[in-house]
């Protein structure tokens, strides 16, 4: 099952090399503004961690003052909470850009959302950011794996990262799946891996650095000069 998701996942991260809407606009110097919105692997430090490595990417390429962000997440929170404020955390604050992730506590047992209600969710943000404005880019991310007790409370999240990659396919956004190379650090041991994710589920700066911001980097082009 890992293998056919991983193998998926590729396929659908080589369509994304289209170039995005945002890096038209900041081609043609017009200033765009990203708001990121999910669960604490994508708000606070861990946000901030890896988005201003892609920012700073963003500067080299384009010049400064061209891009903003605003991590629109919160710590322990899943798809409910982000349809409840989506209109306050997300439309209001204009975005040419969003990014979403909600995966990791869609799957999270206590929360009882299935993978059916966690996807009426998500189709909803991305049908109201596209109501909101039909060229804002949007990007839906798998994130990491938990291991150890995290693991345990979230016994299915294979299946709600299964349905991000079908609806990026489903709705023709773009996927930013970082699994495959979250696997490649476990498969080198967990001592290895809590290097990058020391409690198990949340990555530290060098995960962001090293993991997850080279994989946005990469699907938005960025090394290509």
């Amino acid at each position: 099952m890992k293998l056919i998701g991983i193998i998926c996942s590729l396929l659908l991260s080589l369509s994304a090399f289209c170039q995005s809407r945002l890096i038209e606009q900041l081609k043609n110097g017009k200033a765009q503004h990203i708001v990121v919105y999910g669960t604490s692997l994508s708000s606070g430090g861990s946000g901030k961690a890896w988005m201003d490595v892609v920012s700073a990417r963003i500067e080299d390429r384009f010049g400064d003052n061209l891009v903003s962000y605003t991590l629109a997440g919160k710590g322990g929170m899943w798809s409910v909470w982000g349809v409840k404020n989506f209109e306050d955390s997300v439309i209001a604050k204009k975005p040419d850009a969003v990014f979403i992730e909600f995966g990791m506590n869609d799957a999270f047992q206590k929360y009882e959302t299935t993978v059916e209600l966690a996807k009426l969710n998500l189709v909803y943000m991305i049908d109201r950011i596209r109501l909101y404005n039909d060229s804002c880019d949007i990007f839906l991310q798998v994130m990491n794996m938990p291991i150890g007790k995290s693991a345990s409370f979230r016994p299915h999240l294979d299946d709600y990262y299964a349905m991000y990659r079908e609806t990026a396919q489903e709705k023709k956004v773009t996927l930013i799946d970082h699994y495959p190379n979250w696997q490649i650090i476990l498969d080198r041991g967990e001592d290895i891996f809590r290097q990058y994710v020391p409690d198990g589920l949340h990555p530290n700066r060098k995960g962001g650095e090293e993991i997850i911001a080279p994989k946005i980097v990469e699907i938005l082009n960025l090394n290509i000069k």
